[in-house]
């Protein structure tokens, strides 16, 4: 007589699948047990590689926060040059050594404007533009600022028409900038100068269109009246 087959329940199941992936894994791991360790410590490394980096970071923009505070009212003095090279034999390092050892935080970043500010005033546009060109933070007014800065080193240098194209790139970063109003303005004179009057008709009239109420509003129709 054939006995009768005992049933198979899903729990027996399940675990003896669950021994048999054990049985695999721990193979598996015997296996390549020098590649996994190397990995894991790779792993580790990149980890605290980060973590230092994040921290170093912090620190430096700290510092940044803190040499930049010392130059700052040497800036807004007009002592433009002493702004940019600081004062050997004492504590203020100046703009330039700023953004060289901290140019890679937000602060750095920030300093970059107060440099091409300063090289503007000075009349050296080649250096205003390169750090206006450099700057690369997450503030949006401060990268309008970087656009309108090179704008107008082009516009100092009499090339109208790339003054034009950055003022109206400095207009398009963001439209609740107060600033907004006076790009355009500035993009739409300068493409008058370049003799691109379509293209300053347009930035024109979007002034009046979406910026009526702004300071500047008023001066738009003078400059229509030119085209």
């Amino acid at each position: 007589m054939v006995q009768k087959k005992k049933k198979i329940k899903r729990k027996e199941i399940q675990e003896d699948q669950l021994v048999t992936t054990f049985y695999k894994v721990e193979e598996f791991y015997e296996l390549h047990k020098q590649n996994i360790i190397i990995g894991v410590a790779a792993i580790a490394i990149i980890a605290l590689a980060i973590i230092w980096y994040q921290n170093k970071k912090t620190e430096d923009n700290q510092e940044a926060t803190t040499e930049l505070a010392k130059v700052i009212p040497l800036f807004e003095k007009g002592s433009y040059k002493k702004a940019v090279e600081g004062e050997p034999g004492t504590n203020l390092i100046g703009l330039k050594s700023i953004v060289e050892n901290y140019g890679n935080t937000e602060q750095g970043e920030f300093a970059k404007i107060y440099l091409a500010d300063s090289y503007y005033y000075l009349g050296d546009y080649k250096n205003a533009k390169k750090y206006f060109e450099e700057y690369s933070g997450k503030s949006k007014l401060h990268k309008a600022a970087a656009y309108a800065g090179i704008a107008a080193c082009y516009q100092k240098e009499g090339n109208f028409l790339e003054a034009a194209n950055f003022y109206n790139k400095a207009a398009t970063v963001s439209k609740f900038n107060p600033l907004t109003p006076d790009y355009l303005l500035n993009a739409g004179i300068n493409f008058i100068k370049a003799n691109k009057k379509d293209m300053a008709a347009t930035v024109l009239k979007k002034i009046k269109k979406q910026f009526k109420t702004s300071a500047v509003a008023g001066e738009v129709d003078k400059y229509l009246a030119q085209i």
